[in-house]
């Protein structure tokens, strides 16, 4: 793990936010996560999952079966809080702003997909700046490659989940290749990274 320095507020995590894309075996591998986080984990959440947008999305209601984290479907003006997971619905684009309220829009396509990995990543960065982190899941197509080049010029950390754990690679893969990747891990050490990286003590 890499070492950071002194944090600027004794009363601040290093990190606020946790943005998550996923497509292609993204439930399985978001459940995975979600569930192993303990409920003091000390920063919010935002997942872009690439879903059907002809049907309402049961993503909240099976994750939240399985994480301690109150998992819910962002809300337009709603704020982001510690310890809570939002997830994008189908069909809409989800920025956050520096204030970390919640945008949704349904302007064009990014990458022939929507919501966007690359506008929430890019969002995000430009809110939280080093206090961010960017993770890349299973998925086909190379959305989020765009966006984790922004999280990381901002000074945020990047993780992607590896080959051998993915089911679809061409996501992760993507990311790899831009350079700015700081961890390239299996599915089941995603969760203890972001807990060293936010020195958040766990469950077990």
């Amino acid at each position: 793990m890499i070492e950071r320095g002194p944090m600027r507020g004794a009363s601040k995590p290093p990190f606020e936010i946790v943005a998550i894309a996923a497509s292609a075996g993204g439930l399985n591998a978001l459940t995975r996560i979600l569930s192993t986080l303990p409920a003091t984990f000390n920063a919010g959440i935002v997942v872009v999952q690439h879903l059907d947008p002809r049907h309402r999305s049961l993503m909240a209601e099976i994750i939240g079966r399985r994480s301690s984290l109150p998992v819910r479907q962002a809300v337009a003006g709603s704020h982001i809080k510690a310890g809570h997971v939002y997830l994008a619905p189908p069909d809409r684009h989800l920025l956050i702003n520096r204030d970390g309220s919640v945008s949704l829009t349904q302007t064009e396509l990014v990458n022939f997909v929507r919501p966007s990995a690359d506008l929430l990543f890019e969002s995000v960065a430009a809110s939280y700046g080093e206090r961010a982190i960017a993770v890349v899941l299973t998925g086909s197509g190379r959305d989020g490659s765009i966006g984790v080049t922004a999280i990381k010029q901002r000074g945020g950390t990047v993780i992607a989940q590896d080959e051998d754990t993915s089911e679809f690679f061409s996501m992760p893969s993507a990311a790899i290749r831009t350079g700015v990747v700081d961890f390239v891990l299996p599915l089941d050490e995603i969760s203890t990274a972001l807990l060293n990286l936010l020195g958040t003590v766990g469950s077990d």
